[in-house]
């Protein structure tokens, strides 16, 4: 069958689903749902890889619900799939799915992440249901602890499994493996199918069938990426500013390199004027939710994140990608960049590279194939020409290898190394070399004044009033 007039309909569905997807707007799958769908029927195992956008969670959401469709011999209160995720996020957008496409066959869909509290997760354990959506450490806790019943488990599906091995997920994804029954089918997808994830899969797997939908140089065709290098921490916030300000950008994710990054960027832009939330690990998960919520509702238009928030978001608003920091790893940015330019949309990605990076910037070329030119923004431009990148031996000159930067930091986590000594010396320094509102502003906005509130962050069991981040609304 001809993927070009593949439909739905010709994909053995259950009418529920195709009724479902029909009052979704759904009528053409995407590549990877069009090839892994009848294969998952089918009953075999499944490596795939595809990247971030084509559609991959309905790939196998679809083929799971479909499995529900033919009640269950056993009357267990246990799961009938199960699907292991990295983070919370893709948790939630994997549940949503799954309620969505399966309302009419009324799956029951429980998800169980770190950062719920106890109480409300056993609740939901001692429930009847049939989808459970899990990140690994929390899910073998209620393993062992006896909570969950997994007798009747038909189905195992890892997504972003290379995202899990980068982690450190394994040793638990493996544990929950050998706790499940053997005669079960298993899923696995992930951006990379080369190195240690094919040889995981090997050992989880048992002679699955192979899908790959692109190669990584034809990936983000729909994305345009450009590259600013930058002199110091003051141009780079310029350049920041000036990109925000721009009436093109109708919502933004700026990602830096660490969770404290964060939350002293997302206070400075939220001085300047923007409407502007923090995202990481350290947040609560109700706090995580909340900031998501307001994502999707435009009530937040940039959104500065760690790398938790590179997988897992789809929200089709978000037209500019900005790297303030650029990624540890080569992979991140393939993530980062494709939480824009989804379904079909256009979208753009930009990064802020310092000299010492442009070893790292290289890194990224080689693993996308593909080649990000400089750009130049008129009045903004660095005192010094952009680096050449096309040196196949260039190395540094103290002989290190390539990729060390700053001893491993990029020029953002230079500039906010320390509590705040680098703005203090600086006082007049803000984004746009604007003053911050207020003498003070943290103080001052900290105390509730005007219509903007800060949002109280629980570190640990210990309240954060120092750094706490702002989020509009």
């Amino acid at each position: 069958m001809s993927l070009e007039n593949t439909s739905f309909e010709n994909l053995d569905l259950n009418p529920a689903i195709l009724r479902a997807l029909e009052e979704a707007g759904y009528v053409t799958p995407t590549p990877i749902q069009a090839q892994a769908i009848p294969e998952v029927l089918a009953g075999h195992d499944l490596m795939a890889s595809a990247q971030t956008g084509t559609g991959k969670t309905a790939a196998f959401i679809l083929p799971a619900l479909n499995l529900l469709a033919t009640p269950h011999p056993s009357k267990s209160r246990g799961p009938r799939i199960l699907v292991l995720t990295p983070t919370r996020e893709l948790a939630g957008q994997v549940n949503d799915a799954a309620r969505k496409y399966g309302k009419f066959i009324r799956a029951r869909t429980v998800s169980i992440v770190g950062g719920m509290p106890y109480p409300l997760q056993n609740k939901l354990l001692s429930q009847p249901l049939d989808i459970l959506v899990a990140t690994p450490g929390r899910l073998l806790d209620h393993m062992e602890r006896g909570r969950i019943d997994m007798s009747r488990l038909q189905m195992l599906i890892l997504d972003e499994a290379d995202r899990m091995l980068d982690m450190g997920f394994m040793p638990d994804v493996e544990r929950i493996c050998n706790a499940l029954p053997a005669e079960r089918q298993t899923l696995l997808f992930s951006a990379t199918l080369d190195g240690n994830i094919g040889n995981i899969a090997r050992q989880i797997l048992r002679n699955p069938k192979t899908i790959q939908v692109a190669a990584q140089k034809e990936k983000h065709a729909n994305i345009e990426q450009r590259l600013h290098f930058v002199d110091d921490m003051n141009h780079k916030n310029k350049l920041l500013e000036h990109l925000l300000i721009g009436a093109e950008v109708n919502q933004a994710i700026v990602f830096t390199s660490t969770k404290r990054h964060a939350d002293l960027l997302a206070e400075d832009l939220y001085a300047a004027g923007h409407k502007t939330a923090a995202l990481h690990g350290d947040m609560t998960q109700g706090a995580r939710n909340r900031t998501l919520t307001k994502l999707r509702h435009g009530d937040v238009r940039v959104l500065v994140a760690t790398d938790v928030a590179a997988r897992g978001i789809d929200v089709h608003g978000i037209t500019h990608v900005i790297n303030y920091d650029l990624p540890k790893f080569a992979e991140d940015y393939v993530h980062r960049i494709g939480r824009t330019g989804r379904a079909g949309n256009m979208g753009v990605a930009v990064s802020f590279a310092s000299h010492a990076d442009r070893y790292q910037v290289r890194k990224i070329e080689q693993f996308t194939g593909q080649r990000i030119e400089p750009t130049v923004i008129e009045g903004f431009e660095p005192k010094r020409p952009a680096p050449r990148m096309d040196g196949p031996g260039e190395r540094p000159r103290n002989g290190k290898k390539p990729g060390g930067g700053y001893k491993g930091r990029s020029q953002g986590a230079q500039g906010y190394r320390g509590d705040n000594q680098n703005r203090s010396a600086n006082p007049g320094q803000s984004f746009g070399d604007r003053k911050a509102a207020g003498n003070g502003s943290r103080q001052d906005a900290g105390r509730g004044n005007g219509p903007f509130t800060a949002q109280k962050r629980n570190e640990g069991g210990r309240s954060n009033t120092a750094r706490r981040p702002r989020t509009f609304g």
